[in-house]
Protein backbone atom coordinates (compact mmCIF):
# COMPACT_ATOMS: atom_id res chain seq x y z
CA UNK A 1 0.00 0.00 0.00
CA UNK A 2 1.96 3.27 -1.33
CA UNK A 3 0.52 6.23 0.57
CA UNK A 4 2.70 8.62 -0.85
CA UNK A 5 -0.73 10.43 -2.00
CA UNK A 6 -1.96 10.71 1.47
CA UNK A 7 1.52 12.10 2.66
CA UNK A 8 1.36 14.82 0.10
CA UNK A 9 -2.17 15.83 1.12
CA UNK A 10 -1.10 15.84 4.62
CA UNK A 11 1.72 18.24 3.59
CA UNK A 12 -0.53 20.31 1.68
CA UNK A 13 -2.91 20.53 4.76
CA UNK A 14 -0.96 21.01 7.12
CA UNK A 15 0.63 24.28 4.62
CA UNK A 16 -2.64 25.91 6.18
CA UNK A 17 -0.56 27.13 9.22
CA UNK A 18 1.97 28.68 7.28
CA UNK A 19 -0.38 31.56 6.26
CA UNK A 20 -2.98 33.35 8.53
CA UNK A 21 -6.55 33.12 7.29
CA UNK A 22 -8.05 34.12 4.79
CA UNK A 23 -6.62 30.99 2.67
CA UNK A 24 -5.88 31.65 -0.70
CA UNK A 25 -7.29 30.61 -4.06
CA UNK A 26 -3.85 28.70 -4.74
CA UNK A 27 -3.53 27.06 -1.58
CA UNK A 28 -7.38 25.72 -1.46
CA UNK A 29 -6.86 24.45 -4.86
CA UNK A 30 -3.37 22.64 -3.95
CA UNK A 31 -5.32 20.81 -0.97
CA UNK A 32 -8.37 19.86 -3.19
CA UNK A 33 -5.52 18.67 -6.33
CA UNK A 34 -3.99 16.16 -3.43
CA UNK A 35 -7.35 15.26 -2.05
CA UNK A 36 -8.43 14.10 -5.85
CA UNK A 37 -5.16 12.53 -6.46
CA UNK A 38 -5.03 10.22 -3.42
CA UNK A 39 -8.72 9.44 -4.51
CA UNK A 40 -7.63 5.32 -3.86
CA UNK A 41 -7.14 6.67 -0.02
CA UNK A 42 -10.27 8.91 0.12
CA UNK A 43 -10.89 7.44 3.44
CA UNK A 44 -7.54 8.74 4.73
CA UNK A 45 -8.18 12.06 3.05
CA UNK A 46 -11.45 12.81 4.94
CA UNK A 47 -9.91 11.17 8.18
CA UNK A 48 -6.83 14.04 7.67
CA UNK A 49 -9.36 16.53 7.07
CA UNK A 50 -11.34 15.47 10.58
CA UNK A 51 -8.25 15.30 12.57
CA UNK A 52 -7.46 18.95 10.94
CA UNK A 53 -10.60 20.06 12.16
CA UNK A 54 -10.64 18.86 15.35
CA UNK A 55 -6.88 19.87 16.37
CA UNK A 56 -6.23 23.00 14.81
CA UNK A 57 -6.57 26.56 16.03
CA UNK A 58 -10.19 28.06 16.50
CA UNK A 59 -9.64 30.73 13.47
CA UNK A 60 -8.64 27.64 11.04
CA UNK A 61 -11.79 25.93 11.69
CA UNK A 62 -13.62 27.80 8.81
CA UNK A 63 -10.85 26.75 6.39
CA UNK A 64 -11.13 23.77 7.36
CA UNK A 65 -14.53 23.15 6.59
CA UNK A 66 -13.98 25.18 3.46
CA UNK A 67 -11.28 22.74 2.31
CA UNK A 68 -14.47 19.96 2.71
CA UNK A 69 -16.61 21.86 0.31
CA UNK A 70 -13.89 22.31 -2.02
CA UNK A 71 -12.75 18.56 -2.34
CA UNK A 72 -16.53 17.46 -2.30
CA UNK A 73 -17.47 20.23 -5.27
CA UNK A 74 -14.59 18.88 -7.52
CA UNK A 75 -15.14 15.79 -6.73
CA UNK A 76 -18.91 15.89 -7.72
CA UNK A 77 -17.22 17.75 -11.06
CA UNK A 78 -14.83 15.65 -12.01
CA UNK A 79 -16.72 12.22 -10.81
CA UNK A 80 -20.26 13.12 -11.47
CA UNK A 81 -22.86 12.73 -8.20
CA UNK A 82 -23.12 8.88 -8.59
CA UNK A 83 -19.36 7.83 -8.33
CA UNK A 84 -18.17 10.43 -5.49
CA UNK A 85 -16.41 8.62 -2.93
CA UNK A 86 -15.74 11.90 -0.53
CA UNK A 87 -19.36 13.56 0.25
CA UNK A 88 -20.73 10.21 1.85
CA UNK A 89 -17.73 9.62 3.80
CA UNK A 90 -17.78 13.74 5.03
CA UNK A 91 -21.43 13.24 5.84
CA UNK A 92 -20.91 10.05 7.91
CA UNK A 93 -19.07 11.81 10.60
CA UNK A 94 -20.44 15.35 9.54
CA UNK A 95 -22.11 15.51 13.37
CA UNK A 96 -18.86 15.03 15.30
CA UNK A 97 -17.08 17.27 12.61
CA UNK A 98 -19.67 20.37 13.75
CA UNK A 99 -19.13 19.17 17.42
CA UNK A 100 -15.35 19.82 17.17
CA UNK A 101 -16.12 22.99 15.40
CA UNK A 102 -17.98 24.09 18.22
CA UNK A 103 -14.99 23.61 20.90
CA UNK A 104 -13.98 27.04 20.64
CA UNK A 105 -14.72 30.82 21.92
CA UNK A 106 -18.35 31.70 22.35
CA UNK A 107 -17.99 34.53 20.24
CA UNK A 108 -16.77 32.23 17.23
CA UNK A 109 -19.55 29.73 17.03
CA UNK A 110 -22.36 32.09 15.32
CA UNK A 111 -19.92 33.50 13.03
CA UNK A 112 -18.89 29.74 12.05
CA UNK A 113 -22.00 28.19 11.71
CA UNK A 114 -23.64 30.91 9.45
CA UNK A 115 -20.73 31.28 6.49
CA UNK A 116 -20.55 27.12 6.24
CA UNK A 117 -24.64 26.67 7.11
CA UNK A 118 -25.56 29.13 4.04
CA UNK A 119 -22.74 28.77 1.78
CA UNK A 120 -23.47 25.04 1.46
CA UNK A 121 -27.42 25.76 1.78
CA UNK A 122 -26.56 27.87 -1.36
CA UNK A 123 -24.79 25.20 -3.41
CA UNK A 124 -26.57 22.80 -1.89
CA UNK A 125 -23.38 20.59 -1.42
CA UNK A 126 -24.57 17.63 1.11
CA UNK A 127 -28.48 18.42 0.15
Amino acid sequence: MDLAEVKSFNAELSGLYDNKPPISKAKMSAITRGAIKAIKFYKHVVHSVEKFIQKCKPEYKVPGLYVIDSIVRQSRHQFGQEKDLFAPRFAKNMQQTFANLFRCPPEDKVGYVKSFLGYNQLLSVFG
